[in-house]
């Protein structure tokens, strides 16, 4: 991507939440994959809603909070700010935890304006069993995006470790467990193809654009 000069440096945002960690050992393997492809990385969880009393109850989701709470949490500037987006959640009853949804659901504003028209965007999640809805929560994250304008981008079976990882063509998934220990490298090998497939797209959607053959967005209201 070099080859594109600074001014074309693609961006990318990988937006999540992760209650003891699993998720965001995922959203560090999006961020690595994107960085390989020379993108630059905004790597943001975002804020927590539930009462810290319940947190710190939680031996697992407490260390976790606290060992992510002096880093900067998600925008929505950011929303605007990136080219590719990577949004990553634990399954909550096969769908996107509350966290997510929230920061999601504030960037109306954004929408409204056209500026998430032509995002490049890709999901990611994890669940404790293997049939605990990693599916239909990627499926029901990429409504939002549908509503966007975004491009939606899966990672389809582009590298042979989906195959070995379960086999998901819709977003990388780690099936945890009772494990807090983060996704194993089998897991993070199919994460860092997807955030260098982001990168990748978002890069050429983005050439597009400064090239004038893909028109700026419309606004999503009259």
């Amino acid at each position: 991507m070099s080859e594109a000069g600074p001014d074309l440096q693609v961006r990318v945002a990988v937006i999540y939440y992760s209650a003891t960690g699993n998720v965001r050992g995922m959203a560090r393997a999006v961020a690595e994959g994107a960085e390989g492809e020379g993108a630059e990385v905004r790597l943001r969880p975002v804020a927590e809603l539930s009462e810290e009393l319940r947190i710190s109850a939680d031996q697992y989701w407490g260390r976790h909070r606290s060992e992510v709470d002096e880093g900067p949490v998600a925008r929505i500037e950011d929303l605007e700010w990136a080219d590719g987006l990577a949004f990553g959640t634990p399954t909550r009853f096969g769908n996107v935890a509350a966290q997510l949804k929230v920061f999601l659901d504030l960037a109306g504003e954004l929408w409204q304006q056209g500026k998430l028209i032509d995002k490049v965007a890709t999901s990611f999640t994890s669940s404790q069993t293997s049939h605990g809805g990693q599916e239909s929560t990627i499926l029901a994250l990429n409504n939002t995006l549908y509503h966007w304008g975004a491009i939606v981008l899966p990672l389809g079976y582009t590298v042979h470790e989906v195959f070995n990882g379960g086999g998901n063509p819709y977003g990388a998934s780690f099936t945890s467990g009772h494990s807090v220990d983060g996704p194993d490298e089998e897991t993070r090998l199919v994460a860092r193809a997807q955030g260098a497939r982001l990168a990748r797209v978002a890069q050429a959607i983005r050439a597009a654009r400064e090239s004038g053959l893909l028109p700026a967005g419309k606004t999503a209201l009259p």
